[in-house]
């Protein structure tokens, strides 16, 4: 029945374009067809790709590069980020990959700082990376989206570039600016590979979360049961302009994969607005697709000429392997069955592989005063509590409850309690904690003197002559973005001393390559690189803090032996690199940072600190269904929470937040909570006065 609704629609819309009214309007689109109406509640033990199903999604994938004449590398994973299988067609020599966002008329980069530029392979270094972008590209399909939203690479593209919407002057910078340095390979949060199979999640992405069209989720029965990833087009990278429609080969390629276990249509991301402006979703239609997917051969049929499933140190043996089921235990995400927080609540947890509570409320780690495992919990159920109460900004159906995960951790940035929402987006887990352990970090009156500890720690631009493996130009003082920013702020030498209490929200704004947010031509940020060396593979400090890290797994993820076989470790900071004879090699500089951002730096809103009688206590992260109601259930969260306690702790009073600063004239945010976020209520300004 899909095969003869796919030829009509096919030659339907091959008449409409001859009729001249620009393309079909019919809509093929591989989806459920009959959309359930779920609202978190559809997962079950059925819901996750057998064998049978990641090899039917790969041949679709693959006919359709095969009937472009174009060789793809395809990556599948379960809903948690395990990788069930990654597929690469041609010869892996040929499968030259160019991390750039901005072409000069030669096609080479105009932006050389950061991740920007690196292009592999080269003839001295024989090292693949298309299919780290690949699963990358599915990791992001699949943790963007949920039972309320599916959001694709290209929606991630859209809101992580400097104006929202790419190419609007003077708009804010995307909601989620900043999100792809999240799920990073050294995060001490996210899963490893376990050498064989599937385990519990949620797992780490090779090059974090990607905005480079060509990654879609993939649903069963209205729930995310994984994503699919291609590259083809020999570029990762971000669409710049979304002022018109493209034809993109990875994401053509994908959308074929995805047939049968496309999105819900009234769930995509074009059916979602924020800001009033609604997402993109993709730019291929299936009436487009060069092969009928339905048609695609099986994958064991395919003979070697074609490609081959290839194993990716990290994450697959090159097995295909069966996904897991989302929340049930084996995932990593079940139902919270103790007695930490209350059964209206409706809460989940992060468990281990014996199926136990990864991060149940416990006391901090920085010896008296420091909060107790008591408050903790009543901090967690205070946010879930406001979470479950506030309406969702990016979820459907309209009215849906804020679906979220909520992280406190203490000074030293150790984790003391996680927590999620039924069916928030699997992102917001590792994003939490990033966003948790920035508002602390930022705000300790050790900032400065950390951030000095890590002055010879990253590389600024690795390069891969033809004579050499690796060479290292350039340097990014850590410690000159703490000279800029309090000469930003005016502070006169007290910046990152204690002096100020910072938000993501507030820290957010000192990151962004135009200040104030989005307006073109002003100086940028003192946390960001200036607008001509900033792209979304070059943030800033963000970048700069982990991205040593990040290339030792990445030459670790794609060296085959060539390069040391060494991963990086359960932690983002103080990694140096070392290219004598131009063979890469990774120590660990002594530093005093250590857990304090151990997952990397998170720079859109979702957090505040935690204080006790003026003191630094800790950071409470919240992240899923919209950065405003991120705010809120932070803010708010704990402004109850202190209630409860009889104000023992809460938020930073007002005269340490940071929106008392002004630099150049304009004032820090701290929080932006939304004007009527409730469902329960009409009450308006909620956090005013607190």
């Amino acid at each position: 029945m899909r095969h003869v609704r796919y030829v009509i629609a096919l030659m339907l819309g091959s008449l409409a374009s001859c009729g001249g009214g620009g393309g079909s309007t019919v809509d093929t689109s591989g989806a459920d067809q009959t959309d359930p109406g779920c609202n978190g509640s559809c997962a079950s033990s059925a819901s996750s790709l057998s064998v049978a199903e990641v090899e039917k999604i790969i041949a679709q994938g693959v006919s359709e590069a095969r009937a472009r004449n174009a060789n793809a590398t395809i990556a599948v994973v379960d809903r948690v980020g395990n990788v069930l299988g990654v597929y690469r067609m041609g010869n892996a020599a040929a499968r030259t990959v160019l991390i750039a966002t901005r072409l000069d008329a030669n096609g080479q980069p105009l932006v050389k700082t950061g991740l920007e530029g690196i292009k592999l392979p080269s003839a001295a270094a024989p090292v693949n990376v298309d299919h780290l972008a690949a699963i990358a590209k599915a990791v992001t399909g699949a943790f963007l989206s949920s039972e309320g939203n599916a959001f694709s690479t290209r929606t991630a593209s859209q809101i992580v570039q400097e104006n929202f919407n790419p190419g609007e002057q003077d708009q804010p910078a995307g909601p989620l600016f900043g999100v792809q340095f999240s799920q990073l390979p050294c995060s001490d949060f996210s899963q490893r590979f376990s050498g064989t199979g599937v385990s519990v999640g949620p797992h780490r992405s090779p090059l974090g979360l990607s905005a480079d069209p060509g990654g879609f989720p993939l649903y069963k029965g209205g729930t995310v049961v994984g994503g699919v990833g291609v590259l083809a087009d020999g570029l990762y990278t971000a669409d710049v302009n979304i002022a018109d429609r493209d034809r993109d080969l990875d994401e053509l390629i994908a959308l074929a994969a995805s047939f049968d276990f496309g999105a819900p249509e009234d769930r995509r991301g074009d059916r979602i607005t924020a800001d009033g402006k609604t997402f993109r979703f993709s730019d291929a239609q299936f009436n487009e697709l060069a092969a009928d997917p339905a048609a695609a051969s099986l994958l064991a049929s395919l003979p070697a000429s074609v490609g081959a499933l290839i194993p990716v140190s990290g994450y697959s043996n090159g097995a295909i392997v069966a996904g897991t089921a989302f929340t049930a235990a084996q995932s990593g995400i079940r139902a919270d069955v103790g007695a930490n927080f209350t059964a209206a609540s409706d809460a989940f947890v992060f468990v281990d592989s014996s199926n136990s509570p990864r991060f149940a409320p416990r006391s901090g780690t920085d010896g008296a005063g420091g909060l107790t495992a008591a408050e903790v919990r009543t901090v967690l159920q205070s946010a879930l509590d406001i979470a479950n109460r506030t309406r969702a900004q990016i979820r459907r159906p309209l009215g849906s409850q804020a679906r979220v995960t909520i992280s406190v951790v203490d000074t030293r940035g150790e984790i003391l309690g996680m927590v999620r929402t039924r069916d928030a987006p699997v992102f917001g887990a590792d994003v939490s904690l990033q966003k948790a352990r920035s508002a602390a970090f930022l705000s300790a009156p050790s900032f400065a003197a950390d951030l000095a500890s890590l002055a010879n720690a990253p590389a600024r631009y690795v390069e891969f002559p033809p004579t050499q493996l690796v060479a290292v130009t350039g340097s990014s003082s850590i410690p000159a973005y703490v000279t800029a920013t309090d000469t930003f702020l005016g502070l006169n030498g007290s910046f990152g001393t204690g002096t100020v209490a910072f938000s993501d929200r507030a820290f957010g704004n000192l990151a962004r390559p135009f200040y104030p947010d989005g307006l073109g031509g002003k100086p940028n940020g003192p946390m960001s690189k200036p607008f001509a060396e900033w792209s979304p593979f070059s943030t800033g400090l963000q970048l700069d803090l982990a991205m040593n890290a990040v290339l030792q797994h990445v030459f670790f993820a794609a060296s085959g032996g060539v390069f040391p076989d060494v991963d990086a470790s359960n932690g983002c900071i103080g990694v140096a690199i070392n290219v004598a004879g131009g063979i890469p090699t990774f120590s660990t500089v002594p530093n005093t940072v250590g857990r304090r951002a151990a997952n990397g730096l998170q720079i859109f809103p979702g957090s505040v600190p935690i204080y006790r009688s003026g003191n630094l206590v800790g950071g409470i992260g919240v992240s899923g269904d919209g950065v405003d109601q991120d705010d809120l259930v932070a803010f708010l969260g704990l402004h109850n929470a202190s209630t409860a306690l009889s104000g023992a702790i809460g938020n930073a009073t007002e005269d340490l937040r940071a929106d008392r600063l002004t630099p150049n004239g304009v004032r820090l945010r701290y929080v932006q909570c939304p004007q009527t976020p409730f469902l329960d209520t009409n009450d308006q300004n909620v956090c005013a006065g607190k």
